[in-house]
């Protein structure tokens, strides 16, 4: 016969042939560590989201709700070029890079014209 031991913390498992863990808090425990480690992923990539908005946030005139600036200032405030929410294709063949309400259309030269559209995505 087999001896059978738990996958959280390798105790000797008595019971059924199917058990695979020693307790109800050695199975929950399991679990959790599994969901907290893909959940890790997601926390990161969702910060670097907010950090992006923020960027361009702060960016743009509230009055004005559009502005033209150098890449290297986007890149100095610490915005992450590879993250955003969704892209807006317009009828003239422009597309947008947005991260939630905010975004940018690149203008060539390393320029950047940085928008906010109001009602979000769509």
């Amino acid at each position: 016969m087999d001896v059978r031991t738990c996958l959280e913390c390798g105790a000797k498992i008595r019971g059924r042939t199917d058990k695979k863990f020693c307790n109800d808090q050695c199975r929950n425990a399991y679990h959790n560590r599994l969901k907290n480690d893909k959940a890790v992923a997601v926390k990161k990539v969702n910060h670097i989201l907010r950090h992006n908005r923020q960027v361009l946030r702060h960016l743009i005139p509230e009055e004005k709700g559009k502005t033209t600036l150098h890449r290297d200032k986007l890149t100095l405030e610490g915005f992450n070029f590879t993250y955003h929410t969704h892209t807006y294709t317009t009828r003239n063949n422009h597309t947008y890079v947005f991260c939630y309400e905010y975004g940018y259309l690149p203008l060539g030269n390393d320029m950047f014209m940085l928008v906010k559209r109001e009602g979000g995505p769509g």
